[in-house]
């Protein structure tokens, strides 16, 4: 007897797999977009060396990885627990999207600052400011969590003694391809830089910027109108 034939939906079962991660990527990667956070990352850590860059971008990576994978698999009964809504989760992640964008948006080129030897960095403090601010919520942030949060929600499959074990099975695949982009576009992040120059760094660093306040108000908002389309029904 062949393994297909003791399991004779083992082949439906790969293909629904195969689907689930294609979705799962396909829905975060746009999100995430490590390739326009990469010049922000940059701009963060300027006197971080490169060897230090990509311990920090490793630490990033698996940050976001398990980000992702808590929030797909129990985001929404976190939520639930708590009594938060995903439009409140959009509503204040928005607002932290658009300081941290506004605050590299108004930063101040200083390019004297640039031409300092790297400073040596504590362990400690490198691998804090891996979280906040450069995962959460610069790699990962309200809206890649709101997504995940929702296809967790929403994914379907078989249950083995109540684990959707290939629900699972996909977002650990998918996260974790997300997290290779994340730290091949930011661990390689001055390969970049040294390929549009000074200037023409500056002017991505600020257009990415820009773009990143765009991103909050756009998840602000979409948090805010989910929220006023409640107001009739708790009128009525």
């Amino acid at each position: 007897m062949t393994l297909c034939d003791e399991y004779p939906y083992s082949d439906t079962y790969v293909m629904e797999l195969a689907k689930s991660i294609v979705l799962i990527v396909s829905a975060l990667f746009p999100i995430v977009n490590p390739l326009g956070s990469a010049p922000i990352f940059l701009s963060l850590t300027p006197d971080y060396s490169g060897p230090v860059r990509r311990v920090l971008a490793r630490k990033v990576a698996f940050n976001s990885f398990f980000l992702l994978v808590a929030s797909f698999l129990t985001g929404s009964h976190i939520l639930a627990f708590f009594g938060i809504s995903i439009p409140v989760v959009q509503v204040g992640g928005g607002l932290i999207v658009i300081s941290t964008g506004w605050s590299l948006l108004t930063s101040k080129d200083d390019r004297e600052h640039k031409s300092e030897v790297h400073k040596s960095v504590d362990a400690s403090d490198l691998f804090r400011n891996a979280f906040y601010p450069l995962t959460l919520p610069l790699t990962v942030g309200p809206g890649s969590i709101s997504i995940a949060i929702t296809l967790g929600a929403n994914a379907s499959g078989p249950r083995h003694f109540g684990i959707n074990i290939w629900s699972i099975l996909a977002a650990l695949i998918g996260s974790a391809l997300i997290a290779l982009t994340v730290f091949l576009c930011y661990g390689f992040a001055e390969r970049l830089a040294a390929v549009l120059g000074e200037n023409g760094m500056t002017i991505v660093m600020r257009l990415s910027s820009f773009l990143l306040v765009c991103i909050g108000v756009q998840i602000l908002w979409n948090g805010a109108k989910a929220l006023l389309q409640t107001l009739p029904a708790l009128g009525g």
